[in-house]
């Protein structure tokens, strides 16, 4: 396929073809055409089509049409052409919080056929000059409330020549040039797979990775676990508080709304106060947030119970039974749990609300397979512990990096879980498969100890790792944050243990106990497993 990037530094560090997964495009909605715009897809259409008078993003004091969003990214990617000297194929990345002009800029860069290389807010120079770097990024639209590590960014990595800031008012801001630029832009006739985007990898390893994703992976989430799991309606609002740079951020909060025509909540700040506010002034339908914030949220479920909401979805760790059994109890509703990935763009295996088991993520979403198999690659029998084994019609493509070699194996991706899938073909989380933990020759699952741990009223949070031990080999340890008012003492340690033992099996209990004030946390929420094996 003829590519339309004319820097094509994407394209020349592509995986291998034989070390990239197999892809499947099964599903009628997935047979892509040769030439595809992501942009042209999920924005333009809804007004060529009429509908460009439809609220699409809604924020604290402001509200844009379809109509305004294109109107937006249409003038930016003209700036980013005609000033800043883009050509199809260079990476632009991308520095907000949640916000309607990083959504802007995002359809500015798929409309220019330019790479998208949207960062956590809360990155420091160190960490956005290794995406600089890796990505060899040339240009930057940045939010001038994140502009300092920017700044610091640009002056150690000459190759970052082209920046411009938004939100603010001056001559040489980017609202400045888009007042002068043309609202009118002919999007760049991109190949089908021609990159539009690096995502970089969350870092629960503490090693990022860059992700490469097409145009046609853009619009193939889109086909898949939205039609079939969460079935929303072009009058859904969706809200949520994952990041707009983390994948699971920006499929639940700007592709899958814009996908079917709805609209959009964005908050620079979601914590949970923030989203029950949120959901109740804007009128949200569809919530997106991790397991975390539902276990905070379900104490105020007496207020969410008078709003419209109708659909709450978790991702970005394992969801416990017990967290999802309070959020129905709470609310009345079912929570939609499902397990995606960065290298896969976004969720692979979930479930809708009828056909929630306790425990289980739930089955392939149509359009990709899953099977659970050993060291080797072979299926094991349901009820054996294995590595995830994914294909569809996204999968890993990492930026010349070494690991492709082990996330992919005989066209498969191995997403490093560890999981057991029963008779009727559901899947069970067990741990990432580098945190399974080997006791005196028993396997015990850390999140079904934590998930144990979380049941007891005086735990608020919970981590569970093994730690090296002579007699067995190792030895369960959990790291507890207690509820307020709770005493860390020699008494309590041994309460918690007592509770474990008569909720698991026995041999699962954690034999160590260490009470902190917080967890490790990535940006997205994630448990950063591996500093708790850094602590002495």
């Amino acid at each position: 396929m003829t590519t339309a990037h004319v820097d094509t530094f994407a394209r020349d560090n592509l995986p291998p073809a034989d070390q990239q997964p197999e892809f499947l495009f099964d599903l009628p909605a997935l047979r892509f055409p040769e030439r595809l715009n992501c942009a042209t897809e999920l924005l333009d259409r809804h007004v060529a089509a009429g509908r460009g008078d439809r609220v699409c993003i809604r924020a604290p004091g402001l509200t844009w049409t379809y109509a305004d969003l294109q109107d937006k990214a249409n003038r930016i990617a003209n700036v980013l052409v005609q000033d800043m000297g883009l050509v199809p194929g260079n990476r632009v990345l991308l520095r907000a919080p949640n916000n309607p002009m990083l959504v802007a800029c995002w359809f500015a860069v798929m409309k220019a056929g330019g790479i998208a290389v949207a960062t956590m807010p809360l990155l420091r120079a160190k960490e956005l000059w290794a995406i600089v770097e890796i990505g060899k990024v040339s240009h930057a639209l940045c939010d001038a409330h994140l502009a300092e590590e920017m700044r610091l960014t640009a002056l150690e990595n000459p190759q970052l020549r082209h920046l411009r800031h938004f939100n603010y008012t001056g001559p040489d801001s980017l609202e400045a040039a888009m007042e002068r630029a043309s609202p009118h832009f002919v999007n760049v006739d991109t190949a089908s797979d021609d990159t539009c985007l690096l995502g970089f990898t969350s870092g629960t390893t503490g090693v990022p990775k860059a992700t490469m994703h097409f145009h046609r992976d853009i619009m193939a989430i889109c086909q898949c676990w939205p039609p079939h799991v969460l079935k929303p309606t072009k009058d859904d609002v969706f809200i949520g508080s994952p990041p707009l740079a983390f994948t699971f951020g920006l499929g639940g909060l700007v592709l899958f709304p814009m996908s079917v025509g709805a609209s959009t909540v964005l908050l620079e700040k979601a914590s949970p106060p923030q989203l029950l506010d949120g959901i109740k002034e804007f009128h949200a339908t569809v919530l997106f947030t991790a397991p975390t914030s539902y276990r905070t949220l379900a104490a105020r479920g007496i207020e969410l119970r008078r709003t419209p909401l109708r659909k709450c979805v978790s991702a970005g760790e394992a969801l416990p039974a017990s967290t999802r059994a309070l959020w129905k109890e709470a609310t009345g509703i079912e929570l939609i749990d499902g397990i995606g990935a960065t290298e896969l763009l976004h969720i692979f295996i979930s479930h809708d609300e009828s056909n929630a088991r306790p425990g289980a993520t739930g089955k392939p979403v149509p359009g990709y397979q899953a099977k659970v198999v050993d060291d080797n690659g072979h299926e094991v029998p349901p009820g054996t512990i294995g590595k995830l084994a994914v294909k569809g019609p996204t999968g890993c493509r990492y930026l010349a990096d070494e690991r492709q070699k082990t996330y992919v194996k005989d066209g498969w991706n191995l997403t490093g879980d560890a999981y057991v899938m029963d008779a009727d073909g559901y899947f069970f989380y067990q741990a990432r498969t580098d945190d399974m933990i080997i006791s005196a020759g028993y396997n015990i699952a850390a999140p079904e100890v934590e998930d144990a741990l979380m049941a007891h009223p005086a735990v608020a949070e919970c981590a569970v790792i093994g730690v090296p031990d002579e007699e067995r080999g190792q030895i369960v340890k959990a790291y507890v944050v207690l509820r307020p008012g709770q005493e860390q003492d020699a008494a309590m340690v041994k309460t918690l243990q007592d509770f474990v033992k008569q909720t698991v099996a026995p041999y699962k209990y954690p034999r160590a106990v260490e009470f902190v004030d917080k967890l490790p946390r990535t940006q997205t929420g994630k448990l950063q497993r591996f500093k708790l094996h850094e602590t002495p």
